[in-house]
């Protein structure tokens, strides 16, 4: 193996790592931009960008990562409820609510650096199992879709619990086969309905909430209450869990983190959360990027767009894009975070709630148009109910899993 500088080539790549860096710096701080769909505007650009096309892949990645890093920040700064309904908040609200905001984000920050670590080594071991299991699992999608939906409800916390899971992975379901093959005309042509209906199922209930609660209190220092093991530990739960959604379609970070979350102890409480959540989200690009490698099937927005781009797979370039923007992800949180949520801390929580409502069914309206506006409402009512009865929001994925247990 022979290693070259070539200056101008590195240059250039370097200069696309920052422009993604930028992008996806600007998609995690707006409260409801998935990055999926931030990568599907891209991929539409991308023809027309002057540039090599590896390195508008190598910025799409970055765009990504960055993105995993980031969005933590207006998910604890925005859609904070009232301390007494602190039971039902979300785990990274509770932290807020205790004035451990600032430590949260640490958590999230170290939750996702310590997956990238883990999860460039172990990427190739995975791969070569997952190749030659793939077409088990392939031929048995079903069963092991309904089997992961049968253990998020199993294990609620009662019955009512559960029938309210069931309910809620039912109604969703429904919703997402009704809508997810529409093709609405809408004013950006790289958009859907997905960008929407998620937010309606886990943007807007939480913002609901919020109205009328006191916002982000004051925040107390930063120290880490998690040891260094149990940071490793967590982190790597969240890594393999973010292999599976690397490789299996319709297991969201989300499904994978709370399955990952049964096999850690309790003493963690939200911050294994945190932790957890976190590890899961940015792993899944690197383990994403060696099935679209190993298996020719993308499994994640950002790598739909990198296949649509016509991107040539030069894993080497690849991986230094993730390390690079994982780098300057982790520095980010902390140096934006902390702002983030002071910020918000001075803005009326209820004007800021529904400022933001609007604002998501604004975005919903440029992916889809009108019928965005509907999938957004529709969401919402039913990504209420989980809440409302102390289940867990993770059933509301049924949006996705449903189409696909129908084919």
């Amino acid at each position: 193996m022979e290693v070259a500088l070539a200056p101008r080539s590195t240059l250039t790549a370097l200069a696309f790592v920052a422009g993604g860096i930028a992008l996806g710096t600007a998609s995690g701080l707006i409260p409801g931009l998935h990055a999926n769909n931030m990568a599907l505007l891209l991929a539409g650009i991308a023809p027309s960008v002057p540039g090599p096309p590896l390195s508008v892949g190598m910025a799409m990645l970055s765009a990504g990562v960055v993105h995993t890093f980031l969005e933590i920040v207006p998910t604890l700064a925005l859609g904070v409820p009232d301390p007494a309904m602190a039971v039902a908040a979300l785990p990274g609200h509770r932290l807020v609510l205790e004035g451990r905001g600032r430590e949260a984000l640490r958590l999230s920050a170290l939750g996702s650096g310590i997956a990238v670590l883990l999860a460039v080594p172990l990427a190739v071991p995975v791969t070569r199992t997952m190749v030659s299991l793939w077409p088990l699992v392939r031929a048995n999608l079903s069963v092991v879709l309904l089997a992961l939906v049968g253990v998020l409800l199993l294990t609620e916390r009662d019955f009512v619990s559960m029938a309210v899971g069931a309910f809620a992975f039912v109604t969703s379901a429904m919703l997402g086969i009704a809508t997810l093959d529409l093709s609405p005309d809408a004013p950006l042509a790289a958009g859907g309905v997905l960008a929407p209906l998620f937010a309606g199922l886990f943007g807007a209930p939480v913002l609901i909430d919020a109205i009328g609660g006191e916002g982000v209190p004051p925040q107390d220092d930063p120290a880490v209450a998690v040891s260094k093991l149990g940071m490793t530990g967590l982190s790597g739960l969240g890594t393999v869990a973010g292999a599976i959604v690397g490789y299996v379609p319709a297991v969201s970070s989300a499904v994978a983190a709370t399955l990952s979350l049964l096999a850690v102890p309790g003493r963690y409480g939200a911050r294994g959360f945190v932790v957890t959540t976190s590890g899961v989200n940015t792993a899944n690009t690197i383990f994403a990027l060696f099935a679209l490698v190993a298996l020719g099937a993308p499994r994640t927005g950002v790598l739909v767009a990198v296949e649509e781009a016509s991107v040539p797979l030069s894993v080497p370039h690849l991986l230094a894009a993730v390390a690079l923007a994982a780098v300057v992800g982790f520095c980010l949180v902390v140096t934006l975070g902390d702002r983030y949520l002071r910020v918000v801390g001075r803005i009326d929580p209820t004007r800021l709630s529904v400022t933001v409502l609007v604002g998501l069914g604004a975005i919903g309206y440029l992916f889809a148009g009108p019928v965005g506006i509907g999938c957004y409402i529709a969401a919402a009512v039913i990504g209420l109910v989980p809440a409302r009865f102390h289940a867990r929001r993770v059933h509301l994925m049924g949006v996705l899993i449903g189409p696909i247990l129908l084919g």
